[in-house]
Parts: C-alpha cells; sequence; structure tokens
C-alpha cells in the first residue's frame, strides 16, 4: 500500500462538476456522514478574494458545508476568519455520491443566497441556467432543480431559516 492510497478517516476530497467536468477539486474535513447527509467542514478554495456584492468570500473563510444524497441541494454555512457569521451559500446540484475518501456534486447553476441576518435571500444565476439547456437535455431533472430552489427560498425565509434542514 503505497503512503498516498491510505487517506485519514476525516478527510475528503469535495469534487464540484458542472457540465460533466471537474469546476474544483479541495481538501475538507469530514465532520459527520449518516448515510443521507454528508457535513464536511473546509476552508474558501478559491483563489483570492471573490466580491460578488452582497457577500464577498476571501482567504481564512470557513465553510461548513452539507451535502445530501437524496436532495437537490447543498447549503454551506459561511464564517468569516474570526468566525463570524456570513450567512448560507445554497448551491442547486444534483444528489451528492460519495466513495471513499470522494464526495462527488453536479452544480446545476441555480443558487441562492441568505445573509446571517435573514434580510437578503436572493436566488442567483438564473440566467446561466437557463442558458446551460438543461431543460432541453434532461427536462426531469431541470424540473427537479427549480423545484429545489424553491425548496430552499421558502426554507431561507421561513421561520427556522435554514438552519432547520442542518440540525
Amino acid at each position: 500500500m503505497s503512503a498516498n492510497s491510505a487517506e485519514p478517516a476525516n478527510r475528503v476530497d469535495v469534487v464540484l462538476l458542472k457540465a460533466g467536468r471537474t469546476k474544483i477539486r479541495y481538501a475538507a474535513e469530514l465532520l459527520d456522514d449518516d448515510g443521507t447527509r454528508v457535513a464536511v467542514r473546509a476552508a474558501w478554495a478559491g483563489g483570492g478574494v471573490r466580491d460578488f456584492g452582497f457577500v464577498r468570500f476571501e482567504p481564512g473563510d470557513v465553510f461548513t458545508e452539507y451535502y445530501w444524497r437524496d436532495r437537490w441541494y447543498a447549503v454551506k454555512e459561511v464564517r468569516a476568519a474570526d468566525g463570524t457569521l456570513k450567512g448560507w451559500y445554497c448551491d442547486v446540484t444534483r444528489p451528492a455520491t460519495r466513495t471513499g475518501a470522494e464526495l462527488v456534486v453536479e452544480d446545476l447553476d441555480l443558487d441562492l443566497w441568505r445573509s446571517a441576518d435573514g434580510s437578503d435571500v436572493r436566488r442567483l444565476d438564473e440566467d446561466e441556467f437557463a442558458d446551460s439547456g438543461l431543460a432541453e437535455r434532461d427536462p426531469e431533472a431541470a424540473r427537479a432543480a427549480l423545484r429545489a430552489l424553491d425548496e430552499l427560498e421558502r426554507l431561507a425565509t421561513g421561520a427556522g431559516g435554514l438552519e432547520s434542514v442542518l440540525s
């Protein structure tokens, strides 16, 4: 057995696919896998600062990410380096799969942001989704993606917030 073949039990590589290709791959700490939901924690994996106008992701930010094998989305709690909650970034994805130390999710272009105080809930990238051609290639997946975005928005604006699916 080579040194590279034995991964620590608490480490996974998160692989985000988009249009069949790897968009990003990053190492994360495995927090929990109950067979349905997988929780991981990782530092901001982007290069440098990403300023969306409504939130900035930057080196030192910590993402606690929740993926489901039976849901079409992922929820990512975003905290600054000092622990201050920035909010939740949600990706609409196909259900996650985990094989050993690899967690794979396919991004379907739709996203949702909820600020820490709940005053800002916004649907993102609906234009990218429309341009992706998914509705023509896989109408069933496109419908599931739109239902997932609607569900995320209901959760984000509801009394329990997104936290209700994380506990």
